[in-house]
């Protein structure tokens, strides 16, 4: 309680919040705008879409709004920025994240709203210069208490340079839906983009596939560069670009080099080079990194490293919760590791691995099943962008290289280490994914130690058995989390006991019986149970408490959020968002204290609405 009542003394009121603009400061802006001057003084309508070339932002303040409304706040982002309780209440705060208030003014200067130029690859094919179409940056601000710095922005505030043929805004539908998605992954445990507010623009008419009301979403994460933003420099061959916003990743947004995993020799035999995968020393000057026989792996290629090893535990945590981003395009996928940009997203309902949430993903290129190749296949496009600084080795600091690039005779030797570097990764993405992915299927099941055969007795079957008999995914582990082992004493008593996560409509699925159901479901409690035993003997109520703490009672599911969406838009509800607010940032609790929807949206999914698919429009 102490500490608590520390850190809330530490926060600060949104003037007094730290601010900064350290990517602006550090990173060359759009030629045609190379200061906030310039581009204050420039109409609103001459920041318009066109190409934006050497540059990795362009200076363009959001749009004024004439009306706002704040439907939505999330307590928890509040605190975690450092905001005091109380702020989002003030004039100041409104104007913030309505877009007609930031940090500077034409005679002292300050901190200017800023968006990204990046580009991307697209279901496979190379879509050019992308950029935040209506994602405008306001400012930096660093936590007082923790020190971590985010990059707070609004999506949903006006055309950029980079909003091509749209129109800079975001609709309240999928507003919503991000609004809730990103404080439920950030609930969960799982790497994230977050929210601060939702806010409605009632005299914002926008048209998507109808007309539908406008919306802005603050939110702010630890940074908002893509893999797209390599994507987009190589494309141009900008090499010297690629190189300084390298330099800027590993030195503002991973805290320094030392803070990047030590170097691994590329001649390591493969039993050192699984050890040093699974093993890799953290934090080692890069001055103090010995040379082993053969080449090094030089400082670029580090970075490369730490930036598959945090896509890798993200996917992983995505695969274990059974959620969906819907569309893993490079531009989609984060530097920092963090799920991004939501779509049509999806949680799984009954557990499917080809399932996509994203109706117009006709190859399933991003289904579940396919999020760990799509993320690592991402990852190649980067090592690809990375490739001559990783393969340059030793000399990668040469005044030659660094001028002139790669000569001919040394090209090939540079490629090919690259492509060794790049191989070597994805051995050690494969790794981290599993480890992470088991470490926690293994929690989600109730267990306290890890063994080689729990992946096949145990994970595989399970899913198998999910997905032959059409459970659902997530109430499977939570319905699990509440029973005894006490009932799983006999074969009948566990054949009794499946029934517990058969849908309420009864059981119905094609080359099943009840009877053969239930004895599937027994035969694999009859493992777990003894699994679990191992770990725990006989504190079970412990157990269960354990799992209830990692298995989610409520996810905000397509259907539920579809209803809000109705019940915002249709009937004038403010009052949903809250309460599901509120369910979401404490997703593992029996209960709420709120009356009417709790229960019903944690029971069974409406037969009709599960799997439920969307555009991407918003």
């Amino acid at each position: 309680m102490a500490s608590s009542s520390s850190h809330a003394k530490r926060r600060a009121s949104l003037a007094d919040l730290p601010k900064s603009n350290v990517f602006t400061s550090k990173l060359p802006p759009d030629p045609a705008f190379a200061t906030p001057d310039i581009s204050h003084r420039a109409p609103r309508e001459a920041l318009g879409p066109r190409l934006v070339k050497g540059a990795l932002y362009t200076f363009v303040r959001p749009e004024p709004t004439e009306e706002s409304e704040i439907l939505g706040i999330s307590r928890k982002a509040m605190e975690d920025l450092g905001l005091k309780l109380g702020e989002e209440f003030t004039p100041q705060f409104k104007a913030l994240v309505s877009g007609n208030a930031f940090y500077w003014d034409d005679k002292d200067g300050g901190i200017y709203p800023w968006a990204q130029c990046y580009g991307g690859w697209q279901f496979g094919s190379w879509a050019g210069q992308l950029g935040d179409g209506r994602a405008i940056s306001l400012f930096e601000a660093t936590n007082p208490t923790t020190n971590i710095r985010y990059e707070f922005q609004l999506k949903g505030a006006g055309r950029t340079p980079y909003s091509r043929f749209a129109d800079g805004k975001a609709v309240l539908r999928s507003s919503i839906r991000e609004f809730i998605v990103s404080e439920a992954l950030s609930a969960l445990g799982v790497p994230t983009t977050r929210a601060i507010s939702l806010t409605l623009l009632p005299r914002s008419n926008v048209l998507r596939e109808r007309i539908e009301p406008g919306a802005i979403v603050a939110r702010f994460a630890e940074s908002w560069l893509r893999i797209g933003t390599f994507d987009l420099l190589r494309a141009r061959g900008d090499r010297d670009l690629i190189r300084k916003l390298a330099t800027y990743t590993a030195e503002e947004v991973f805290q320094g080099w030392d803070a990047l995993p030590a170097a691994v020799s590329l001649s390591l035999d493969k039993n050192q080079v699984s050890d040093a995968v699974d093993n890799p020393p953290r934090h080692v000057p890069w001055d103090k990194v010995q040379e082993h026989q053969g080449v090094q792996e030089n400082r670029f290629a580090r970075l490369y490293r730490e930036i598959a090893r945090r896509n890798a535990k993200t996917v992983a945590a995505w695969q274990a919760y059974g959620f969906m981003n819907g569309v893993l395009n490079t531009d989609n996928t984060s530097i920092f590791g963090l799920s991004l940009d939501y779509g049509p997203f999806a949680f799984m309902d009954n557990f499917d691995p080809q399932y996509t949430p994203n109706h117009d993903d006709h190859l399933l290129r991003y289904s579940y099943r396919n999020q760990p190749t799509v993320i690592w296949w991402n990852l190649v496009r980067l090592g690809e962008s990375l490739g001559e600084l990783i393969g340059a080795g030793s000399k990668v600091d040469d005044d030659e290289f660094v001028k002139d690039g790669l000569t001919e005779e040394s090209a090939l030797a540079v490629y090919r280490r690259a492509e060794e570097i790049i191989e070597r990764t994805g051995k050690e993405f494969r790794t981290v994914f599993l480890n992470e992915y088991n470490r926690l299927m293994g929690s989600r099941l109730g267990l306290r130690s890890q063994k080689d055969s729990d992946f096949e007795d145990l994970f595989s079957e399970m899913l198998d058995m999910l997905e032959a008999l059409e459970l659902d995914f997530n109430h499977f582990f939570r319905r699990l989390s509440d029973v005894s082992l006490q009932d799983l004493e006999t074969e009948e008593i566990r054949k009794k006991m499946a029934s517990v996560f058969f849908h309420a409509e009864g059981f119905g699925v094609i080359g099943y019986s009840d009877d053969s159901a239930r004895q599937r479901v027994a035969n694999w409690l009859n493992k777990w149970k003894h699994r679990v035993i191992e770990d725990w003997g006989d504190c079970d109520s412990e157990r269960q408490r354990f799992m209830k703490n990692i298995n989610p009672k409520f996810l905000p599911r397509g259907w539920i959020l579809d209803e809000i969406i109705e019940r915002v838009e249709q009937h004038g509800d403010r009052e949903i968002i809250g309460r599901v607010m509120h369910m979401t940032l404490n997703p593992f609790n029996d209960e709420w204290g709120l009356n009417g929807d709790e229960e019903r949206f944690c029971g069974d999914v409406p037969r009709s609405k599960r799997a439920m698919m969307c555009s991407c429009s918003s």
